[in-house]
């Protein structure tokens, strides 16, 4: 009767293993490629001993996320602390111009945290409260705070938005609050909740153009393209950009 052989001790992983398996098929294959399968199959490992550290692919994809968002709210404040001069509207165009060079560097990072199913799912406060989030609140509020825009009056926002406004008003005013700005509420309007809203939609959309490729026209120098964009909403909130 042979002697059975004592099992071999499974490789012992650290987390920091995990997601740096993780980060690299995220970076080279984007975000379908991370799977607790192929992380497991790179480490030596069975998937199952996974879910010691993260309970599912989804777990796992979140813990990405905020790792990316970390990542990019670092930056971002590192550019502003450098900026020579406390303008609000110089720093708040200098985070637009950081958030491009981010999510152009880094294509499929952008893609897990702006543009996957689900990635900004939840309430706006929510959101606000993601150190990038924060770090664009703070922005908008320093340039509200700072300047007297120019806003659109209530009559021209189409009826049916104005609810939804609201409600997205009251939120932001609760993200300010919880942010520790001294920001004042009738200074949030409807039309300057009306106005961010179309500020996100113009940089989000233009960046994400960009990032995917799918921008309507070959360009030899696009960086010249966003700043004409972030030049004519300054000229849209009655400012000049310096």
């Amino acid at each position: 009767m042979s002697e059975s052989k004592p099992r071999g001790r499974a490789p012992v992983v650290a987390e920091a293993d995990i997601r740096r398996q993780a980060r690299g098929l995220l970076a080279d294959h984007g975000p379908d490629a991370v799977s607790l399968r192929a992380i497991a199959r790179a480490l030596g490992i069975t998937a199952p001993a996974l879910y010691r550290y993260y309970d599912s692919r989804d777990d796992l994809l979140a813990a990405l996320r905020s790792e990316c968002c970390d990542e990019l709210a670092a930056e971002l404040s590192a550019q502003v602390d450098a900026l020579a001069e406390d303008n609000g509207l110089v720093q708040f165009f200098a985070i637009c111009r950081g958030f491009r060079r981010w999510a152009l560097a880094n294509t499929q990072e952008f893609t897990l945290v702006f543009a996957s199913p689900g990635a900004v799912s939840g309430s706006v406060s929510q959101r606000f409260t993601e150190p990038f989030g924060r770090i664009f609140l703070a922005a908008a509020g320093r340039l509200l705070t700072s300047y007297e825009i120019t806003t659109p009056a209530t009559d021209v926002i189409p009826p049916a938005l104005r609810e939804d406004l609201l409600d997205f008003r009251t939120e932001l005013l609760v993200a300010l609050s919880e942010s520790g700005q001294k920001f004042p509420a009738e200074k949030l309007d409807l039309g300057v909740t009306y106005l961010m809203t179309q500020i996100w939609a113009r940089l989000y959309g233009h960046v994400t153009l960009e990032v995917f490729g799918n921008y309507p026209l070959p360009l030899s120098d696009p960086e010249v393209m966003f700043d004409a964009v972030l030049a004519d909403l300054a000229r849209s909130w009655g400012l000049t950009q310096d």
